[in-house]
């Protein structure tokens, strides 16, 4: 049964910004923000080797098609998730030391720990490392207590193994508490949080929200949390949904989102648009080689205008230019009716 907590609960904001959204007057004028998110799951998912029943019969080539029987090992599975740890996720970082941007990686603890090369070229060369969880598990059963360690070893873990301690999370495979009770532990354990982009698919700009645990403090006392939206519709894991992606329409469809944002910036209301990838699924060669036309397009068309940034990166702005108001998304603009 999936435990939920009052406690960490927080309300819903059918209104958020309105209307006119917010500027987030972004580095140098920039017209658009994009940021690029590697999700990094291979070795900390499903496996009967970690205790599991069954092998990760999600996002891979042949996926839930194929046969999953209790207690047995799935080597297909398994060996397509090693693709991922093996070949693409070098591949990925070829291409982006390529172009000279950053990503972040929503890395999960365990798949780090068994490919510590990796971990350590992504700090090497100047990627962000988020936490995406100790295993890329469904943790919604676990008691509040449970999932304090979990977060708390998550975090730990990443440390260990790459030397940086995470300051923004997205777990996916979450409780309904996990929004409000991530922040909680990290404040107990003395280390700073920049963002969560937890579960939030509902705006295309950042914005603030309370934290239940915080109701009772002086406002000058209060954090409160940033929250950096995050998306499904530009994912990599749609090329094994349905309706999914091809290779051209995945291409299109990322111009399209570029152009629609790109667009809207040059009117006066630039946005935050999101390019989430996996190493099993981004990084195979047919896939980059979609990915890396998007980004000459995005060089050819953008240019000065583009600020590709990592999420640390976004946090640290958006707080310099709206630092956190109790009961406002951001300063002026206060939370909608609509919950």
């Amino acid at each position: 049964m999936v435990v939920t907590d009052p406690r960490y609960e927080l309300p819903r904001d059918l209104e958020g910004y309105g209307e006119h959204s917010l500027n987030p007057q972004w580095p140098n004028n920039a017209k658009i923000c994009l940021s690029f998110l590697l999700n990094y799951e291979e070795g900390g998912e499903r496996t009967v080797l970690n205790g599991d029943a069954h092998s990760e019969p999600y996002l891979w080539e042949k996926g839930a098609s194929s046969t999953f029987i209790t207690g047995a090992r799935h080597i297909s599975a398994e060996s397509e998730y090693e693709y991922g740890s093996r070949a693409g996720a070098w591949r990925l970082l070829r291409l982006f030391k390529e172009m000279d941007w950053k990503f972040t990686s929503w890395a999960v603890a365990q798949a780090m720990e068994k490919n510590p090369s990796f971990a350590k070229a992504c700090v090497r060369d100047g990627h962000e490392i988020a936490a995406h969880g100790l295993r890329w598990l469904d943790i919604g059963e676990m008691t509040i207590e449970q999932e304090k360690d979990y977060i708390k070893e998550n975090a730990l873990s990443l440390e260990r193994t790459t030397g940086v301690f995470p300051k923004g999370y997205f777990y996916g495979r979450a409780s309904p508490n996990i929004r409000a009770l991530y922040p909680e532990v990290m404040k107990k354990m003395g280390k700073k949080l920049l963002y969560s982009s937890e579960s939030c698919f509902n705006d295309d700009v950042p914005y603030w929200l309370d934290l239940p645990w915080e109701k009772d403090l002086k406002d000058e006392e209060k954090e409160g949390l940033l929250v950096i939206p995050y998306n499904y519709d530009c994912n990599d894991g749609k090329f094994y949904m349905s309706p999914g992606f091809t290779g051209t329409t995945y291409l299109d469809y990322l111009k399209g989102t570029f152009d629609m944002l790109y667009r809207e910036g040059c009117n006066g209301s630039p946005k935050l648009m999101n390019i989430p990838m996996h190493s099993r699924i981004m990084g195979k060669p047919g896939r980059s080689e979609d990915l890396r036309k998007f980004m000459l397009y995005v060089k050819e068309k953008g240019g000065d205008d583009v600020w590709v940034a990592k999420r640390e990166e976004i946090a640290e702005h958006f707080k310099s230019k709206f630092p956190y108001t109790p009961g406002h998304l951001a300063p002026g603009h206060p939370y909608g009716l609509g919950n």
